[in-house]
């Protein structure tokens, strides 16, 4: 895997990168179970190591966008180095662990309430985002300064004229999305949160 590096072909004047913040395939983990808070708690770090379902396709144009980019940089999780070993095709890439999911501590309910990884999964998110709710994890401040440095640092390649694809996950590529908003970059492209979804991004 390559470091990141920024080119010196190209000048802001003359072009401005497009960001893709792409998500990550499905992960195999079912989540087809009930669960507790406590059980939930046990099911998110399996998915935190877990890879992609077998059988998966990328799509065509994420596909192609791997092609051209510049650049390719990839979270650090086992479910993101698969997906960008799926779309690069060879093509050399950077791992690195900034761009992982902020965290999902359960919410402090009570055993005997019971639903799916997916509503667990909102929840937690909620609890987190605005209750501080971080079970000794990453708060939200910490994980909005790490989104804040992020894009900082992909706008630094972009402005050198470099397409710049991230390979990364949902909640995390949406906090990224909001730094680059607030640092005045225009949407190209939102495909929503799903497997393998886009969101693209340039300076106008």
């Amino acid at each position: 895997m390559a470091d990141v590096t920024i080119a010196d072909h190209a000048s802001p004047a003359a072009r401005t990168g497009i960001i893709t913040l792409a998500r990550h395939g499905e992960p195999a983990l079912s989540r087809k179970v009930r669960l507790n808070a406590p059980e939930y708690g046990a099911w998110w770090a399996r998915y935190e190591v877990g890879g992609l379902k077998d059988g998966q396709s990328p799509p065509d144009g994420l596909i192609q966008i791997a092609r051209d980019a510049d650049v390719i940089i990839a979270s650090t999780r086992r479910r993101a180095i698969e997906t960008a070993n799926a779309v690069v095709a060879g093509k050399a890439y950077a791992a690195d662990e900034a761009f992982i999911e902020a965290p999902l501590p359960p919410p402090p309910w009570p055993t005997w309430i019971r639903m799916s990884p997916k509503r667990l999964g909102f929840f937690a998110r909620f609890w987190w985002w605005f209750f501080d709710h971080h079970g000794g994890q990453e708060t939200r401040a910490q994980a909005e300064v790490r989104a804040d440095q992020v894009a900082d640092r992909l706008i630094a390649l972009a402005d050198q004229g470099q397409d710049v694809l991230v390979l990364a996950h949902g909640f995390f590529n949406w906090m990224i999305a909001r730094s680059l908003k607030r640092r005045g970059l225009t949407k190209l492209l939102d495909q929503g949160h799903g497997y393998w979804s886009l969101k693209r991004f340039r300076r106008t």
